[in-house]
Protein backbone atom coordinates (compact mmCIF):
# COMPACT_ATOMS: atom_id res chain seq x y z
CA UNK A 1 0.00 0.00 0.00
CA UNK A 2 1.55 3.52 -1.06
CA UNK A 3 0.84 5.35 2.05
CA UNK A 4 -0.50 9.10 2.18
CA UNK A 5 0.54 9.67 5.65
CA UNK A 6 3.67 9.44 7.79
CA UNK A 7 2.56 7.78 11.25
CA UNK A 8 4.20 7.26 14.80
CA UNK A 9 2.86 4.52 16.84
CA UNK A 10 3.16 3.58 20.57
CA UNK A 11 2.52 0.03 21.25
CA UNK A 12 2.67 -0.46 24.93
CA UNK A 13 5.28 -1.60 26.92
CA UNK A 14 4.80 -5.16 27.81
CA UNK A 15 2.68 -6.68 25.34
CA UNK A 16 1.23 -10.20 25.00
CA UNK A 17 1.39 -11.30 21.75
CA UNK A 18 -1.96 -13.13 21.88
CA UNK A 19 -4.01 -10.12 21.91
CA UNK A 20 -5.08 -7.01 20.17
CA UNK A 21 -5.21 -3.69 21.25
CA UNK A 22 -7.89 -1.34 22.16
CA UNK A 23 -6.16 1.85 19.89
CA UNK A 24 -6.42 5.30 19.62
CA UNK A 25 -5.51 7.15 16.24
CA UNK A 26 -4.78 11.09 17.31
CA UNK A 27 -5.16 13.90 14.89
CA UNK A 28 -3.46 17.32 15.18
CA UNK A 29 -4.44 20.76 14.66
CA UNK A 30 -3.49 23.12 12.05
CA UNK A 31 0.42 23.60 11.63
CA UNK A 32 1.21 20.77 14.02
CA UNK A 33 2.34 17.26 14.32
CA UNK A 34 1.41 13.75 15.42
CA UNK A 35 4.39 14.22 17.96
CA UNK A 36 2.25 17.14 19.96
CA UNK A 37 -0.63 15.06 20.32
CA UNK A 38 1.09 12.15 21.91
CA UNK A 39 0.93 13.74 25.30
CA UNK A 40 -2.09 14.10 25.46
CA UNK A 41 -2.72 10.52 25.80
CA UNK A 42 1.00 9.35 27.03
CA UNK A 43 -0.79 8.27 30.63
CA UNK A 44 -2.46 5.87 29.26
CA UNK A 45 -0.20 4.28 26.43
CA UNK A 46 0.45 1.38 28.38
CA UNK A 47 -3.71 0.20 27.83
CA UNK A 48 -4.08 1.37 24.02
CA UNK A 49 -2.13 1.64 21.05
CA UNK A 50 -1.37 4.91 20.41
CA UNK A 51 -0.96 5.96 16.31
CA UNK A 52 -0.49 9.31 15.65
CA UNK A 53 -1.02 10.52 12.11
CA UNK A 54 0.56 13.40 10.47
CA UNK A 55 -0.96 15.79 8.30
CA UNK A 56 -0.02 15.06 4.90
CA UNK A 57 0.40 18.75 3.36
CA UNK A 58 3.27 21.25 4.89
CA UNK A 59 2.03 24.12 6.66
CA UNK A 60 5.08 26.76 8.12
CA UNK A 61 6.86 23.72 10.28
CA UNK A 62 3.84 21.92 10.92
CA UNK A 63 1.26 19.94 8.98
CA UNK A 64 -1.80 20.06 7.98
CA UNK A 65 -4.70 17.50 6.01
CA UNK A 66 -6.25 19.93 4.17
CA UNK A 67 -6.47 23.51 3.25
CA UNK A 68 -9.25 26.41 4.11
CA UNK A 69 -11.03 28.65 1.85
CA UNK A 70 -11.41 30.56 5.11
CA UNK A 71 -11.38 29.93 8.54
CA UNK A 72 -14.12 27.12 9.51
CA UNK A 73 -14.71 26.69 5.58
CA UNK A 74 -12.53 23.49 4.55
CA UNK A 75 -11.83 23.29 0.75
CA UNK A 76 -13.99 20.75 -0.08
CA UNK A 77 -12.13 18.48 -2.53
CA UNK A 78 -9.50 18.57 -0.20
CA UNK A 79 -11.68 17.83 2.61
CA UNK A 80 -12.88 14.60 0.97
CA UNK A 81 -9.93 13.50 0.18
CA UNK A 82 -8.52 13.71 3.61
CA UNK A 83 -11.74 11.36 4.95
CA UNK A 84 -11.29 8.55 2.13
CA UNK A 85 -7.41 8.57 2.57
CA UNK A 86 -7.73 8.47 6.75
CA UNK A 87 -10.38 5.60 6.69
CA UNK A 88 -8.11 3.10 3.75
CA UNK A 89 -5.31 4.15 6.60
CA UNK A 90 -7.17 3.24 9.52
CA UNK A 91 -7.95 -0.04 7.93
CA UNK A 92 -4.30 -0.49 7.24
CA UNK A 93 -2.61 0.28 10.73
CA UNK A 94 -5.63 -2.52 11.64
CA UNK A 95 -4.32 -4.86 9.91
CA UNK A 96 -0.52 -4.33 10.38
CA UNK A 97 -0.12 -4.04 13.94
CA UNK A 98 -2.40 -5.87 16.80
CA UNK A 99 -5.12 -3.71 16.95
CA UNK A 100 -9.20 -4.84 17.90
CA UNK A 101 -11.25 -3.53 14.92
CA UNK A 102 -14.04 -3.19 17.88
CA UNK A 103 -12.09 -0.88 19.72
CA UNK A 104 -10.69 2.01 17.85
CA UNK A 105 -10.90 5.43 18.89
CA UNK A 106 -10.17 8.63 17.02
CA UNK A 107 -8.94 11.68 19.10
CA UNK A 108 -8.60 15.10 17.16
CA UNK A 109 -7.78 18.48 18.52
CA UNK A 110 -9.27 21.60 16.19
CA UNK A 111 -8.31 20.37 12.46
CA UNK A 112 -8.37 17.20 14.23
CA UNK A 113 -11.57 17.29 16.00
CA UNK A 114 -13.40 18.56 12.71
CA UNK A 115 -11.69 15.24 10.85
CA UNK A 116 -12.72 13.12 13.97
CA UNK A 117 -16.65 13.91 14.51
CA UNK A 118 -16.79 14.00 10.18
CA UNK A 119 -15.33 10.16 10.35
CA UNK A 120 -17.78 9.22 12.58
CA UNK A 121 -20.51 10.02 10.81
CA UNK A 122 -18.73 8.33 7.85
CA UNK A 123 -17.46 5.52 9.47
CA UNK A 124 -20.35 4.45 11.88
CA UNK A 125 -19.76 0.92 14.42
CA UNK A 126 -16.18 1.18 13.01
CA UNK A 127 -15.64 3.00 15.46
CA UNK A 128 -15.60 2.49 18.97
CA UNK A 129 -15.58 6.47 19.96
CA UNK A 130 -14.24 9.84 19.40
CA UNK A 131 -13.04 12.53 21.53
CA UNK A 132 -13.22 15.92 19.10
CA UNK A 133 -11.13 18.59 21.00
CA UNK A 134 -12.32 22.35 20.33
CA UNK A 135 -14.02 21.59 16.77
CA UNK A 136 -17.25 21.12 14.75
CA UNK A 137 -18.32 19.30 12.10
CA UNK A 138 -19.15 20.88 8.45
CA UNK A 139 -22.64 21.70 6.90
CA UNK A 140 -21.51 19.96 3.94
CA UNK A 141 -20.93 16.83 6.18
CA UNK A 142 -23.91 16.83 7.69
CA UNK A 143 -26.15 17.81 4.33
CA UNK A 144 -24.41 16.19 1.28
CA UNK A 145 -22.56 13.11 3.48
CA UNK A 146 -23.78 9.55 3.21
CA UNK A 147 -24.43 9.57 6.89
CA UNK A 148 -23.88 6.33 8.99
CA UNK A 149 -25.54 5.86 12.42
CA UNK A 150 -23.39 6.59 15.46
CA UNK A 151 -26.02 5.46 17.75
CA UNK A 152 -23.50 2.61 19.82
CA UNK A 153 -20.56 5.46 18.65
CA UNK A 154 -19.15 7.06 21.97
CA UNK A 155 -18.71 10.21 21.64
CA UNK A 156 -16.80 12.75 24.23
CA UNK A 157 -17.15 16.68 22.52
CA UNK A 158 -15.12 19.39 24.52
CA UNK A 159 -14.99 23.22 24.20
CA UNK A 160 -13.11 25.93 25.54
CA UNK A 161 -15.29 28.85 27.11
CA UNK A 162 -13.11 31.31 25.79
CA UNK A 163 -12.05 30.04 22.63
CA UNK A 164 -10.77 32.54 20.05
CA UNK A 165 -10.65 30.48 17.16
CA UNK A 166 -14.24 28.46 17.27
CA UNK A 167 -16.38 30.41 19.62
CA UNK A 168 -18.27 28.74 22.24
CA UNK A 169 -22.24 28.71 20.48
CA UNK A 170 -20.17 26.47 17.98
CA UNK A 171 -19.50 24.01 20.15
CA UNK A 172 -22.89 24.20 21.80
CA UNK A 173 -23.96 23.75 18.06
CA UNK A 174 -22.08 20.58 17.76
CA UNK A 175 -23.57 18.68 20.96
CA UNK A 176 -27.03 19.62 19.73
CA UNK A 177 -26.02 18.37 16.26
CA UNK A 178 -24.99 14.85 18.18
CA UNK A 179 -27.58 14.77 20.58
CA UNK A 180 -30.33 11.84 19.80
CA UNK A 181 -27.92 10.44 17.50
CA UNK A 182 -26.02 8.56 20.10
CA UNK A 183 -26.44 7.72 23.86
CA UNK A 184 -23.26 7.54 24.47
CA UNK A 185 -22.42 11.62 24.16
CA UNK A 186 -20.45 13.30 26.67
CA UNK A 187 -19.61 16.95 26.55
CA UNK A 188 -17.63 19.55 28.94
CA UNK A 189 -16.30 23.01 28.79
CA UNK A 190 -13.55 24.77 29.84
CA UNK A 191 -12.03 27.91 31.09
CA UNK A 192 -9.72 28.26 28.33
CA UNK A 193 -8.99 29.16 24.68
CA UNK A 194 -8.29 27.27 22.09
CA UNK A 195 -6.26 24.58 23.47
CA UNK A 196 -6.42 21.39 25.75
CA UNK A 197 -6.12 22.06 29.55
CA UNK A 198 -4.86 19.62 32.18
CA UNK A 199 -8.73 19.19 33.38
CA UNK A 200 -9.84 18.45 29.90
CA UNK A 201 -6.60 15.83 29.21
CA UNK A 202 -7.59 14.67 32.90
CA UNK A 203 -11.60 14.35 31.47
CA UNK A 204 -11.30 12.27 28.42
CA UNK A 205 -8.05 10.39 29.61
CA UNK A 206 -10.33 9.37 32.56
CA UNK A 207 -13.48 8.78 29.92
CA UNK A 208 -11.45 6.48 27.20
CA UNK A 209 -10.31 3.94 30.27
CA UNK A 210 -13.81 3.97 31.30
CA UNK A 211 -15.37 3.59 27.96
CA UNK A 212 -13.04 0.48 27.25
CA UNK A 213 -13.76 -0.86 30.07
CA UNK A 214 -17.70 -0.76 30.22
CA UNK A 215 -16.70 -2.65 26.38
CA UNK A 216 -15.09 -5.12 28.06
CA UNK A 217 -17.26 -5.91 30.80
CA UNK A 218 -20.09 -5.92 27.71
CA UNK A 219 -17.55 -8.74 25.85
CA UNK A 220 -17.39 -10.79 29.19
CA UNK A 221 -21.19 -11.10 29.62
CA UNK A 222 -21.64 -12.12 26.50
CA UNK A 223 -18.90 -15.26 26.55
Amino acid sequence: MNLTYHYDIQLPSHMDPDKKYPTIFTLHGKGSNEKNMFGLVEPISDEFIIVGIRGNLTLGAGFQYYELKSLGNPIREMFDQAIDQLQSFIHYATEKYPIDSGKRYLLGFSQGAILSMSLALAMGDQLKGIVALNGYVPDFVKTEYPLKSVKDVSVFISHGEFDSVFPIRIGHETVAYFEGKTPYLTFKTYQSDHGVSEENQRDFVNWLIKDADMLSSKERMNI
